[in-house]
């Protein structure tokens, strides 16, 4: 006699399948990735530096563009190299060196954009060298508001337990910085850029102390 297979259970089905639940599994998918994977944190602090730079220095409309689009395709990347990583967790629960060249062969694709955007950002420093030594007083200002800023921006991304205030301690320093830096900002497209970095690091601490992960 034949014994029948057992069935595998069904996935769960989402509560909501409408355009505005759409949006928030996305939200959840990026706000999980930054909470738990290292390269994505390491990714949103690079992202707010970029921010930074592109609001104290005059840049023109292309590398302003070129600049955005570099951080949002990075953060793409590594949203899906991350993904791949689970789903390939999921598919083979043991050793398999297929599934290692898969893995490496995703993580080699970022690492790729990240060392192109560093190449680009670099060249755009360069093209603008005489416009960043002759505004020596904004470029101070940047730096002595931005750095604390990007302090309180990895302060939040940090994956270490801590006390829930110190994470809106930070948030509210960052946030309460970037608006000192607003007035005189060269771009308010990186300022509003630097903004939703902000508050996509404060959503993933949020995330970390909601469901923590052993």
């Amino acid at each position: 006699m034949t014994v029948p297979a057992p069935s595998r259970p069904q996935f769960p089905s989402r509560r909501s399948n409408g355009l505005f639940a759409s949006f928030g599994h996305a939200w959840a998918g990026l706000i999980h990735t930054v909470a738990w994977q290292r390269n994505m944190r390491i990714h949103l602090i690079s992202g707010v530096l970029v921010g930074l730079v592109g609001s104290g220095i005059p840049l023109g409309l292309a590398e302003k563009v070129t600049l955005i689009f570099c951080v949002l395709l990075i953060f793409f990347a590594e949203i899906l190299n991350s993904a791949l990583e689970q789903l390939v967790d999921l598919a083979v629960q043991q050793f398999d060196e297929k599934a290692r060249l898969t893995k490496d062969a995703a993580a080699a694709g970022v690492l790729v954009l990240a060392g192109g955007t560093v190449v680009i950002f670099a060249a755009i420093l360069i093209n603008y060298w005489e416009t960043v030594r002759t505004s020596t007083d904004a470029i101070f200002r940047q730096v002595a508001l931005g750095l604390p800023l990007a302090g309180c921006a990895t302060v939040l991304v940090l994956p270490q337990p801590r006390p829930a205030a110190v994470d809106v301690l930070a948030f509210l320093l960052a946030m309460g910085l970037l608006a000192l830096t607003a007035p005189t900002s060269a771009s308010l497209v990186f300022t509003v850029l630097t903004a939703a970095l902000l508050v996509i690091a404060a959503a993933a601490a949020r995330e970390r102390r909601r469901h923590p992960q052993p």
